[in-house]
């Protein structure tokens, strides 16, 4: 099926494009999380693996990213080893608030998740409204970057959340929407460290044509064609670069993001509510801690990080998404009782829910910051 019939389909209303019928379905249940690293034909990889047709395949993805139920599709990164990055909590003065989410989302490429978020009761970092991933490049500092955006947004202070290790990191919406609280994996999830690693020049360059989003356009057989052409490499080259760079653990998924905070054009909700759960663990078992919140399937990100004190401790948070907020409360309550069965000690926990929201990815080149720099000190 070719672009000029898909979207002859597509405007006659004949070709499907919410997340909840049973073909878009069946596809994001795959092309969300599932296709791990890079994959030379991942939209054959994800017909495989659905069980529907690629020419189908392609049909659908191109009409939902246009529609805009998926908001990208994109091969993505652990730009955690790229760069330095962190989880940012910000005080900011309630009648700027608004200002400093837009300053954030619209004016710093190096900003990826912008969402205000809130608690249930007033307790420990409630202040704490505005929460950003922030990451810049290599040979740049994050502490000096979150000072330029304190003055730029009239922040009071921040907290700077790096990851210490990863235990989770997917999406996945689609499938998780059936899961039952309490569901986990047999084994503890296992930990991947954050170590920032080097690129040459020529790697940055085919790295940087490989993460780019796809337009509808090219949700073709053969993506990285154009890619390679962009990187000035032959597609062997492009392929031998990637290859390597997967296996040095620095790419990530190949993924087709939902809007998943904003309804779709015909008033569909893929999740309601964000949840990020906190919980403060004993220094020494952070790991075993991650381990064992990790492996729960409800979750799509799961992170050591030290919160500090203005969060009595925190050390270990995840995210999960859903429809009914009982319910997520439901999976939360579940993970505790595990905690407590695994017998591991738990000083204090607290769920921070997220409202407004922006994200996009977050943007990794040296080349780009410095004139970015440039441009907002002058």
């Amino acid at each position: 099926m070719d672009n000029l019939l898909a979207e002859a389909l597509i405007s006659s209303g004949m070709l499907p494009v919410e997340h909840n019928d049973p073909v878009n379905a069946r596809i994001l249940a795959i092309s969300e999380d599932k296709i791990e690293g890079f994959v030379r034909e991942p939209f054959e990889e994800i017909a495989n693996r659905s069980g529907v047709a690629v020419d189908v395949v392609l049909a659908r993805i191109a009409a939902m990213l246009r529609s805009g139920t998926i908001r990208r599709v994109r091969q993505t990164l652990l730009a955690t080893n790229l760069a330095e990055g962190a989880l940012v909590a910000w005080k900011v003065p309630e009648h700027k608030i608004d200002g400093a989410f837009d300053w954030m989302f619209q004016r710093d490429p190096f900003s990826g998740h912008v969402v205000l978020r809130s608690t249930d009761t007033l307790s420990a970092g409630s202040d704490y409204k505005l929460w950003t991933t922030v990451k810049v490049p290599q040979g740049f500092s994050l502490q000096a970057h979150c000072e330029l955006l304190t003055e730029k947004v009239g922040a009071e202070r921040f907290r700077l959340m790096p990851a210490k290790g990863i235990f989770t990191l997917g999406v996945g919406h689609v499938r998780r929407k059936t899961i039952e609280p309490g569901s986990k994996a047999d084994q503890p999830a296992r930990m991947i460290p954050v170590q920032i690693v080097d690129l040459s020049d020529h790697e940055w360059d085919v790295l940087l044509a490989l993460k780019r989003e796809f337009t509808p356009e090219q949700i073709r057989p053969s993506p990285w064609v154009a890619r390679a052409n962009e990187a000035g490499v032959s597609l062997e080259e492009f392929y031998r670069v990637a290859e390597e760079l997967n296996a040095r653990k620095i790419v990530g998924r190949f993924s087709t993001f939902l809007e998943h905070v904003k309804p779709s054009a015909g008033g569909l909700r893929v999740t309601r509510f964000n949840a990020l759960f906190h919980w403060a663990v004993p220094p020494g078992r952070e790991i075993e801690a991650g381990g064992e919140v990790g492996c729960h399937h409800i979750l799509t990100h799961c992170y050591w990080r030290e919160a500090g004190p203005e969060f009595k401790n925190v050390n270990i948070m995840a995210v999960a998404h859903g429809t009914d907020k009982q319910l997520l409360l439901d999976h939360k309550a579940a993970i505790d009782q595990h905690l407590r069965l695994s017998g591991l000690p738990v000083s204090y926990t607290n769920v921070f829910w997220g409202g407004r929201s922006e994200i996009k990815p977050s943007e990794i080149s040296p080349h780009v910051y410095r004139e970015w720099l440039r441009t907002v000190q002058s």
